[in-house]
């Protein structure tokens, strides 16, 4: 299993990473380790029309 795929268990760290935010900016995880927690949330039907 490649780290692409890989299922991650409680109290595993996290791979570092990258996303755009929706005003285009790239947050990556490793500017937030050790300065305080991170959650992600994911909303796939945010942007789905009904």
């Amino acid at each position: 299993m490649s780290d692409r795929t890989k299922t991650l268990g409680i109290g595993d760290q996290a791979p570092d990473f990258e996303l755009p935010t929706q005003d285009e900016r790239i947050v990556r995880l490793k500017d937030y380790r050790g300065r305080s927690n991170v959650v992600l949330l994911f909303y796939p039907l945010a942007w789905t029309p009904v």
